[in-house]
């Protein structure tokens, strides 16, 4: 039986390709749960979701992966944050007169943002135009352009179920030949694009794979959970609160009658700061100062 948040990689034992499958329930439902979005935001989150815990995997890191859609359009930001651990938070901000369903619709002219904040080492973001009509789409050319590996997605989530799967070609190893190696990868894509949203959303993981490639030597590796873990906390809400500097903090404080909230748009917790809070603050970070001296 498949546990309801995992993550499982695959590999081909005789070609050059590689794939993950994704499957999420408990860490969507909390995602959503924290607001109140319209049917076609919790599709489009749900999707963004499943592709930021695939590309997670794909991408060797540890640290912080974003993924992050902009527009103009009437839903404006869609965002994701996973870490390598795939802990996983998101949100999204839409127009109150939301029109429309489809990402094209929703997002017109919009950007997608991956970016790469490792524990050690420079913060990297590619950046590729939301074109194709999907989100799969947008990411297989981000790959194809900015990676140079082909790579094909298939996203879909409905409000209660998100999955993902990606398949994707690696350097040649088991198959030397470029003609072999093209023609073993354009015979798995093709299978791979029979794979509906149904199929998808409603079979498991080995399920799937004994569907698609039931004459091909897959190893399907153990699962690794996913969770729903926002990294807010009192800590990081004072330091947003000291680097406004004393004076600036201590207007606040009065502007908005002897206390300061700052609430947190990922999972609606809020950290309430009074003047005596506001002091302790500055005097603790004036100490680490000292000490940095």
């Amino acid at each position: 039986m498949q546990s309801t948040d995992v993550t499982q990689r695959f590999l081909f034992d005789n070609a050059d390709a590689r794939g993950q499958l994704v499957s999420l329930e408990l860490a969507y439902r909390e995602i959503l749960a924290k607001h109140d979005y319209p049917e076609p935001v919790r599709a489009l989150l749900g999707e963004m979701l499943a592709a930021s815990v695939l590309l997670s995997t794909a991408i060797k890191f540890d640290g912080l992966l974003i993924l992050q859609a902009r527009s103009s359009g009437p839903l404006s930001t869609l965002m994701i944050e996973c870490s390598s651990s795939q802990e996983v938070r998101g949100i999204a901000r839409y127009a109150d007169d939301l029109a429309g369903e489809r990402l094209n619709e929703l997002m017109p002219d919009g950007l997608l943002a991956i970016t790469i904040d490792p524990d050690n080492g420079q913060r990297y973001q590619g950046i590729v135009s939301l074109e194709g009509g999907t989100l799969a789409n947008a990411l297989e050319g981000y790959f194809a352009n900015s990676e140079q590996l082909p790579t094909q997605f298939r996203l879909v989530a409905d409000g209660r179920v998100a999955r993902g799967f990606m398949l994707q070609a690696l350097p040649a190893d088991r198959q030397p030949d470029p003609e072999q190696r093209a023609a073993t990868w354009e015979h798995l894509s093709i299978l791979a694009n029979t794979l509906s949203a149904e199929e998808l959303i409603s079979l498991d993981n080995q399920t799937v794979l004994r569907r698609l490639y039931h004459e091909e030597d897959v190893r399907l590796f153990d699962e690794s959970p996913v969770i729903f873990k926002c990294s807010c906390s009192a800590e990081r809400s004072g330091n947003a609160i000291v680097s406004l500097g004393r004076e600036d903090a201590l207007a606040l404080l009065d502007e908005r009658g002897g206390e300061v909230a700052v609430d947190c748009q990922f999972c609606n917790a809020s950290y309430r700061f009074d003047r005596e809070a506001l002091e302790g603050l500055f005097e603790a970070a004036e100490e680490r100062a000292r000490g940095l001296h």
